[in-house]
């Protein structure tokens, strides 16, 4: 018998790396890819518009203007990031909050501070209300806070006598929107505190960690000793005070009320999470990616705007953009699996 050839180590690991770095050449695509439109999006407005969108103002707007959508998609991605992927309810828990706030601050004259904290614990009621019918009965949560979300958009229009609350304290709106920091609203800074408080606990305590486990499988957390239901029961409560400080902001940013205030912004929210869930983390619901997501759609929007077009391109943009991300990644991910496979 002939002997066997001898292995050339350096020519192997050579060949593997010529075989892998397409592969980590296209996760990385995926995972940046938008950042890349981002970009893309910035440089093309920039050279259309230049003296209106690169402008400090412009900046200063799309940052100020997302705020409390901002403060909103952190709310969500509490209970998402554990698996219960629909909320419904926080909407309703920002209005809600931003009606409690106006009505005992204006009608009844509660100072500011006891009128927020109002404000916040009439918001934590309608999570602790989803935390009974959803985790300890074990009920859907899209049908639940869709119940739980009709119920207090009823409240908030029985609270308001079906009418805007104007006129909320002038000192809030300072605090909030009025002033700023290097020319931005504080509400901006506000919103990204939060956003570091979930980034930071998601991502490096071991609080973080079991929620991810729970998102994948609620199974195997329980099996290693995770108390999945008082996670889950967290993140309902914790999201709904969250949802209540962006109907404070809400609040402070418009200076009225509205009784639909939380209702047209719960998609949006969502929508940010889930296209964010493109980005950075490819797949898994990310804080870093939903914050990417927030102004990629608010620069494209505002770019839109100061380009002239009505307001149903700009939805078209927002829903294409959507389509697109939730899309893009899955062909992506078939293609390299058929190319490994046929390897």
């Amino acid at each position: 018998m002939s002997a066997p050839a001898p292995v050339d180590e350096a020519s192997q690991e050579e060949h593997r790396a010529e075989r892998s770095a397409p592969s980590l050449w296209r996760v990385g695509l995926q995972r940046y890819a938008i950042l890349i439109v981002f970009a893309a999006l910035v440089v093309g407005f920039g050279v259309a518009t230049p003296s209106t969108f690169m402008s400090l103002g412009n900046l200063s707007n799309i940052l100020g203007s997302q705020a409390v959508l901002f403060i909103l998609v952190m709310a969500v991605i509490l209970p998402t990031v554990m698996g219960d992927f629909v909320d419904l309810s926080l909407g309703s828990s920002l209005g809600l909050s931003a009606m409690t706030l106006a009505v005992l601050n204006v009608q009844h004259g509660w100072p500011v501070l006891l009128a927020c904290l109002a404000a916040i614990g009439a918001a934590i009621v309608v999570g602790l209300v989803n935390v009974f019918f959803v985790v300890y009965f074990d009920n859907d949560p899209f049908i639940v806070t869709l119940g739980t979300m009709t119920i207090v958009q009823g409240v908030i229009y029985i609270v308001s006598g079906n009418n805007s609350v104007v006129i909320v304290s002038v000192h809030l709106s300072n605090w909030i929107f009025s002033n700023e920091f290097l020319s931005v609203p504080l509400e901006f800074y506000y919103g990204l505190a939060l956003f570091l408080v979930v980034w930071y606990v998601l991502s490096f305590t071991p609080t973080g960690q079991k929620a991810l486990v729970i998102g994948q499988s609620r199974e195997v957390a329980r099996l290693t000793g995770v108390r999945v239901n008082r996670m889950r029961a967290w993140a309902y409560i914790l999201g709904a005070a969250i949802a209540a400080i962006a109907g404070i902001a809400y609040a402070g940013t418009n200076g009225t009320v509205d009784p639909g205030a939380g209702s047209a912004l719960i998609l949006p929210a969502y929508a940010a999470v889930f296209l964010g869930a493109t980005a950075i983390k490819p797949g898994r619901i990310n804080p870093l990616g939903a914050l990417i997501a927030v102004y990629f759609l608010a620069t494209g929007t505002a770019g839109l705007e100061l380009l002239g077009a009505q307001s149903y391109y700009q939805q078209i943009f927002y829903g294409a953009a959507l389509v697109a991300a939730v899309t893009i990644p899955k062909v992506t991910r078939d293609r390299i699996f058929k190319r490994r496979r046929s390897a």
